[in-house]
Parts: C-alpha cells; structure tokens; sequence
C-alpha cells in the first residue's frame, strides 16, 4: 500500500489549507483531524475506532496498543459502518456516516491514499511517521503570526492537556517548565516554543515554513506534491493557483461543511500582510523574545 499523508503543525498554522491543496490533485480521501476531541470527525468511531481523550494526544509506542490498529484502519480507508450507525444521534451524524463511510469506501475501491489533516497529532507526529509509514508535513508559522492569530480568536492554552499525559512528559520534559498563568501570550508563545523544539529534533517529518508557501504557492506546493509521492498535473496546478489567489475572507473563523475544517479560499500573499494585526509593536516585540529562547 502506498504511504498515507499526515499533514500537522498546531491549529491555525495553515494544515487545512496545505491539506486541500494536497488532495487538489485527486488521488488522495481527506480526512479532517481524527483526534479532535471536540468538533467531528474527532470521536467518530466510523473514521478512528479509539478513545481520543485529550487535546494534542500523544501516542508513542508505549500506549499504542489501541491506536496502531485504529490508525491502521484509517489509513487503510476501511470505514466502521456499525460503530459510527450506533454513535449517531442526529441527522447531520448520519451525514457525516453517510459521506465519510461513502468516501472511504469509493477511495479504497479506487486505490486512493488517506490523507490527515490533524493539528492534534503535532506532537506525535514522528510516531506516525515510524509505525504508520506516513509522508509527515509539518507546517511552522511564524510566532508573531501565530499569537496574532489565537488572540483574535480569543483561544488560550491550558497547559494540563499537555501535563496530564505522562508518558508526553516523560519524552519531552521541557513540558514541566510551562506555567499555567493568566497571561495569555505568553501561554501562547510557550506552546509555539516548545512544540517548534520537538518538530526540530523529531526525525522523518518534513517541516515547512507556512510563510514561505503561502508567499509563492505554486512551486511550494509543487515541492510538496514530490515529497509526498504525488503526481503534479496541470489540473491540480490551476486548482491550487484559484484557490490561492481569491479574495481573502476576513471574516472571523468558523468551521463549515461535514468535515469541519477551517480553510477557505484565500489570496495566500495577502493573507500574509494581515497576519500579525491586533498585536502591537511591543506584543510581536515580547513574542519574539519569547519564543526565540
């Protein structure tokens, strides 16, 4: 079987945007961050046959008794019809059942790779990249960027989803020095920090700057598209060059259709301009200080 596609970096980081490109050029099931704990396909027995019990849940080859054969599961795009038909509760569940069961089937009928798009898997990403054989992109923004952007969201960090694993805190120890205080960029800025520490060192990932894609998406994405074995067609370059061109949105951020995912069309260079507004001189000036230790 052809190696599955996992593309990771924290949540607003541009993995949904880089996973729609991916999956552009047809060929490949998207499936929309499997570990998150709150919005769906997350908890959805259909798409991952295992327990997700924190944010940023870490899997290691300690407690991966449950989750290889889930995960090997959904790379394989094999599709648990009766756990998800017993877990629904409402209409949109059976849509949901209903698309992604349809997805995976046709998909795996048709030879398609899975690709994830899951900013969860951040911190287990080199896991995913030994056990599962996945083709690992590993999306860094640049922090200003990145602390402007949860502020407006109004997202903060709650180091306890972190600190509440121990088998995370026993292979990454630097976690122990997070402090749990009221200042939210700071919080925010430690989190950046310390998940950009163990991307560096963890090997068999590719890490990419989300700045210097979106500044010039075509050949960025034409890199990525080798990486991770797949073909680049003309379709699947004038498909990534509409979507990256259009009028951005700067509206707030919401999730929209059945995969919950956050990306929309955009002009990725002006998107880029705009990024770090809300924070003031003396706030990009502090992150900087913060994240550069």
């Amino acid at each position: 079987m052809r190696a599955p596609i996992l593309v990771t970096g924290l949540p607003r980081s541009g993995t949904s945007w880089t996973g729609k490109m991916l999956a552009a050029g047809g060929g490949l099931v998207y499936v929309n961050e499997p570990l998150n704990p709150q919005h769906p396909p997350g908890r959805c027995p259909g798409v991952l046959r295992a327990e997700v019990t924190h944010r940023f849940q870490y899997i290691c080859d300690d407690n991966a008794g449950a989750w290889l054969p889930a995960f090997r599961d959904t790379t394989a795009l094999r599709y648990h019809w009766a756990a998800e038909l017993r877990a629904n509760r409402s209409p949109y569940d059976l849509a949901r059942l209903l698309r992604y069961g349809t997805a995976f089937t046709l998909g795996r009928l048709a030879g398609r790779r899975a690709l994830l798009d899951d900013p969860f898997a951040v911190l287990s990403a080199g896991w995913f990249a030994r056990r599962l054989g996945c083709r690992v992109i590993a999306l860094i923004r640049d922090p200003v960027s990145f602390v402007a952007s949860w502020r407006r969201l109004g997202w903060t960090v709650h180091f306890h989803e972190l600190l509440d694993q121990p088998m995370l805190v026993r292979d990454h120890p630097e976690l122990l020095a997070l402090d749990d205080s009221q200042d939210r960029i700071a919080k925010i800025a430690a989190l950046w920090r310390v998940t950009h520490a163990i991307l560096t060192r963890t090997p068999g990932i590719l890490l990419v700057s989300y700045e210097s894609l979106a500044a010039d998406p075509l050949p960025g994405f034409e890199r990525l598209y080798a990486y991770a074995g797949l073909p680049w067609t003309p379709a699947a370059g004038r498909r990534i060059a509409r979507a990256c061109t259009g009028p951005s949105n700067e509206g707030g951020f919401r999730w929209s259709g059945l995969s919950r995912t956050a990306y929309r069309r955009m002009d990725s260079r002006r998107a880029l301009e705009v990024a770090a507004r809300g924070l003031s001189p003396a706030d990009a000036a502090r992150v900087r200080a913060l994240t550069s230790a």
